[in-house]
């Protein structure tokens, strides 16, 4: 008796569902396990998680502050990925954005907010849109590899931003702290109520509600799909295949360089070296894990809030903050072998009248 994998010639809707609900299963089971070998209760501790980031209205919107830059992140990568185009540098365009926003109310301090926060949202989109320009033109120009490019430009753009939070924008009142000064009132996006809620959650479900409009009702969702599909396809019906490169990766980039503005303008109010706890990378997990739909994009970067605030609430229980990053981990490990069983189909050969396994 053999077992083979064949490729499907067809993909059920059902295995696309149930491969990423049950990977994260798998993936909660496996980090009880590993909890449970070093002594503690794993159960009790999710059941701290979940009522922690949801048991109250501090928690729900402390969930959702952490959301909303892996929604933003998880939608820019997506659409991109889509293409088959690997932007891993959603981390290095997002602290990118949020110094191009900065760069706005550090420079123009007395603007009225009705022209500095669009200022800071044209500045912070169109900079993080320009640093995904350029592993687009080196994949274009040259084939380089996106993925090496966009990861190594994620070290360089962090490194732009210490730079100056360390240097040239360093608040001389910050008791040499390296933090720019604080923003004015005007640089502050608006909040919902006295939560810390602030409308990029609006960004977010602006950009789902458009991208759900461009992949299925238009001509250039189409022309995505299909390049991202076969670029030879493409190039046999006509489409440009460099110019939608170009479109999609800025695009990508834009988005995720938003997720920067709203961080730094809608929470930290300044300027400074650890704004991102990772979001650009959890990104990846999130539109993985949503199969880069937008609207599940959203709801599975709400899981990811729940797991990241209940991180930080397991530390009273003697339990450190980074096994939330470790469950956000295994979830990728197994969404990932997961994988395998929608693109194949195991096949039992070596046995009289044995029929092909579909699972």
């Amino acid at each position: 008796m053999q077992f083979r994998l064949e490729k499907r010639l067809t993909h059920s809707p059902v295995m696309a569902m149930a491969v990423p609900a049950v990977a994260t299963v798998l993936a909660l089971l496996f980090c009880a396990v590993f909890l449970a070998l070093t002594g503690r209760q794993p159960f009790e501790l999710y059941a701290v998680m979940l009522t922690g980031a949801l048991g109250s209205s501090y928690g729900l919107s402390e969930t959702v502050v952490k959301a909303i830059p892996l929604m933003l992140c998880g939608l820019g990568i997506s659409i991109a990925f889509r293409m088959q185009l690997w932007n891993i540098g959603a981390e290095g365009q997002f602290y990118l954005g949020a110094f191009g926003a900065t760069w706005v109310p550090l420079t123009f301090p007395t603007l009225p907010a009705v022209v500095m926060l669009p200022a800071m949202v044209i500045c912070g989109m169109a900079a993080g849109g320009l640093w995904a320009l350029v592993p687009a033109f080196l994949r274009i120009k040259w084939q380089v590899n996106e993925i090496i490019t966009t990861l190594m430009l994620n070290y360089v753009g962090i490194l732009w931003v210490y730079y100056f939070v360390y240097g040239p924008w360093r608040d001389p009142k910050g008791f040499n702290f390296p933090l720019t000064a604080p923003f004015p009132a005007a640089a502050m996006l608006p909040t919902l109520g006295s939560s810390r809620i602030h409308i990029g959650l609006l960004f977010a479900f602006v950009i789902v509600i458009l991208f759900v409009v461009i992949f299925r009702n238009s001509r250039w969702g189409y022309e995505i799909k299909v390049i991202g599909a076969s670029e030879r396809a493409a190039r046999y019906a006509g489409m440009n295949i460099k110019r939608n490169m170009y479109i999609v990766m800025i695009m990508s980039g834009a988005i995720c360089g938003l997720a920067g503005m709203a961080e730094v303008s809608g929470i930290a109010g300044r300027l400074q070296p650890s704004l991102s706890p990772g979001y650009g990378y959890t990104a990846i997990i999130v539109a993985w894990l949503a199969k880069l739909n937008p609207v599940a994009i959203v709801f599975v970067a709400l899981l990811f809030g729940v797991l990241q605030v209940g991180g930080y609430l397991v530390q009273t229980y003697g339990v450190p903050a980074s096994i939330a990053a470790m469950i956000q981990g295994a979830i990728l490990f197994f969404v990932v072998g997961g994988e395998i069983l929608t693109q194949y189909r195991i096949v039992i050969t070596g046995l009289k009248g044995a029929e092909p396994a579909d699972e």
